[in-house]
């Protein structure tokens, strides 16, 4: 069977460069069939954007530049993936399962009378075609879905895939910038807010260290907060620590939260509710520390340790630094 085009929408921030889904996102499509980005990128940065695309595994890549294009929500990236949808005909769409990328998903499903799987963790070909892999009910099963008939549109979790696709030299083919068939909100200021953190990003961290409600107090989740800097994880917090003040919103994992799936994921003082197993029951290996041996928590663990946190946490991060000497 000839190779199939799977067109991927890469998102390119205001300074230039790719999100951080990117490898991700290719690697799905290197999957499915032949890589064919879709930038959208502000006047002079276009070029670089697509190199950098190729270097992640993009053979091709539709590229529209302009001024305009960083600020206009939703409705320049729609334009540009459906004109690139027209010049390749693909068998799938990719595209990051954030807001931005929900929004594109639907928007094309309805042009294109195509459905959309959401949210998906993985991505493979049967017989038949393009499947999407799913984690449903609070990760408590896992199922696959595909299209009846045309091609599938797939939003994707960041951090889901590891599989990568080798680099490339991109043909790099430039769209008109097409004017948007519907109204568009525009953003009319924009400021960056730079946090100096030495710890990875939470979404695509390889390792995560998560606090809980068990903590007891802020001060209680600088434990978590040690443990994740002595590991190089990213950090995260239940909803319960977030809302008794432990951590700030951004950490929150969960189902109204982030949801994560990193190699290692260690949860302090966690309880486990089904909102909290959505958000992170498909990392690879999950260890948990909790006082109370009934936390749901331990049904879903690979290692389980029933102990206090403020024990147990600290030997751990000695071993951690004595091994790393």
């Amino acid at each position: 069977m000839a190779e199939q085009n799977v067109l991927v929408f890469l998102p390119v921030l205001p300074s230039g460069e790719l999100v951080g889904s990117a490898a991700g996102l290719l690697g799905a499509a290197a999957q499915l069939g032949t890589p064919v980005g879709v930038l959208v990128a502000g006047a002079g940065q276009g070029q670089a954007a697509a190199q950098a695309a190729g270097e992640l595994g993009a053979a091709k890549v539709y590229l529209t530049e302009n001024d305009d294009a960083p600020t206009t929500l939703t409705a320049p990236a729609l334009e540009a993936v459906a004109a690139a949808w027209e010049a390749t005909d693909p068998e799938a769409v990719l595209v990051p399962n954030d807001i931005d990328g929900r929004d594109i998903a639907a928007r094309l499903a309805v042009r294109t009378s195509s459905a959309v799987a959401a949210d998906a963790v993985g991505v493979h070909r049967d017989a038949e075609g393009v499947v999407a892999e799913h984690s449903v009910y609070g990760s408590a099963f896992t199922t696959e879905s595909a299209p009846t008939h045309g091609a599938l549109i797939i939003t994707l979790r960041e951090g889901a895939v590891e599989a990568r696709a080798e680099a490339a030299q991109p043909e790099v083919i430039t769209l008109d910038a097409a004017q948007p068939k519907s109204a568009a909100a525009v953003i009319t200021g924009f400021a960056e807010n730079v946090e100096a953190s030495s710890r990875p990003d939470l979404r695509s961290a390889k390792i995560v260290v998560s606090g809980g409600r068990g903590l007891g107090s802020k001060e209680g989740f600088g434990l978590a907060e040690q443990l994740a800097d002595a590991l190089g994880a990213g950090l995260g917090a239940s909803r319960a620590a977030v809302d008794a003040g432990y951590a700030p919103y951004s950490l929150q994992v969960g189902q109204t939260g982030v949801s994560v799936a990193p190699d290692l994921y260690i949860a302090l003082g966690i309880s486990g509710a089904v909102q909290h197993q959505a958000g992170m029951q498909t990392a690879k290996t999950i260890v948990a520390i909790n006082k109370d041996p009934e936390a749901p928590i331990f049904d879903i663990a690979d290692f389980g340790i029933v102990g206090d946190a403020f024990e147990v946490v600290p030997q751990l991060i000695e071993t951690i630094k004595a091994k790393a000497q």
